[in-house]
């Protein structure tokens, strides 16, 4: 089982083409909003459910209607909500904002919701395999020193540990003290994928980092596919797959949620296991989460790709 813990909440997409949110003939110039089920760790929850990973999401979820449309989500993807804790608060809220090439950006309504008093929990199953974080979830306290002591515990006990810092700057006061903490969580994490802007924000970059602790880092890029950097000085890439891009909402969730299915396919997910994996073991991974990451950006919202949606065809 994989382990997916970080926060759930709810993106309200403007229904219209423009990237201020506004619509031509809609009242007052302005859109109206579609609830759309989201969050990174949710996203990759889903994404690794509806590929057939047995994956389980630990969160705090709101008891309000939000809250029982995520939970629904979860269920629907086959994904086992048992680890994950209620709470009365309300769900939070990030506003989308599609540009005119589909990417994203956000705004945040996280105060005093839910996600945010996440508890540390008991043991995780005996069967999980993996540990994967990232996201707001790591930002916003208090519960982001709870989701930091869930990864310093399972990494102690030997779990394959990812994280996709997934960076949110609007959600970040202070910089320097993130970028000190991000450094801080390298010597614990097996496997690290993040985006070439977060890179560049974060600062450091993969070398340097796979120094610290990481035994992989992945790298995407968008439309120009995606990079691993190994700790042997393994470098190999693979292009983004061609598609008519609606909008990349959850696209880099669904990397990392087809990253973690291919490897845990491969029964790589272990130090050992990555290392031994070479430059045939990476392309086929890195080659599977961008057809993955394709799907998803050629519909509305983060809708990750089913499994029989990536079959290839038989030769």
């Amino acid at each position: 089982m994989i382990v997916v813990a970080g926060e759930a909440l709810i993106d309200l997409v403007a229904d219209g083409p423009a990237a201020d949110g506004r619509a031509p003939g809609a009242e007052d110039g302005l859109a109206p909003l579609r609830p759309r089920r989201g969050g990174g760790p949710y996203n990759t929850a889903v994404a690794l459910g509806r590929l057939g990973s047995p994956t389980a999401f630990c969160s705090r979820v709101s008891r309000d209607g939000f809250g029982e449309a995520l939970l629904a989500g979860l269920r629907a993807a086959g994904v086992d909500t048992s680890l994950v804790q209620r709470g009365p608060e309300p769900t939070t809220l990030a506003v989308a904002r599609i540009g005119t090439d589909g990417s994203a950006g956000y705004g945040f309504y996280a105060e005093g919701t839910a996600d945010r008093l996440f508890e540390l929990p008991g043991p995780l199953p005996a069967t999980a395999r993996a540990l994967a974080l990232g996201t707001c979830s790591l930002v916003l306290e208090p519960g982001a020193s709870a989701y930091e002591s869930l990864l310093l515990r399972e990494a102690e006990r030997g779990v394959f540990t990812a994280l996709d810092p997934n960076v949110r700057p609007g959600l970040i006061a202070d910089p320097a003290a993130y970028r000190a903490r991000f450094r801080s969580w390298l010597p614990r994490l097996t496997l690290l994928k993040l985006s070439a802007e977060d890179a560049e924000w974060l600062g450091g970059g993969p070398r340097a980092w796979l120094a610290e602790g990481p035994a992989a880092v992945v790298v995407t890029h968008g439309r120009s596919g995606m990079t691993v950097f190994t700790e042997d000085g393994g470098e190999w890439e693979v292009p983004g797959e061609e598609v008519a891009v609606v909008d990349t909402i959850g696209a880099g969730d669904t990397v990392y949620g087809a990253l973690l299915h291919r490897l845990a396919e491969r029964d790589a997910l272990s130090r050992p296991a990555l290392a031994g994996l070479g430059a045939d073991g990476w392309r086929d991974v890195l080659a599977f989460a961008a057809r993955a990451a394709a799907v998803t950006c050629s519909r509305a919202g983060a809708e990750p790709p089913y499994a029989e949606e990536l079959a290839e065809p038989a030769r």
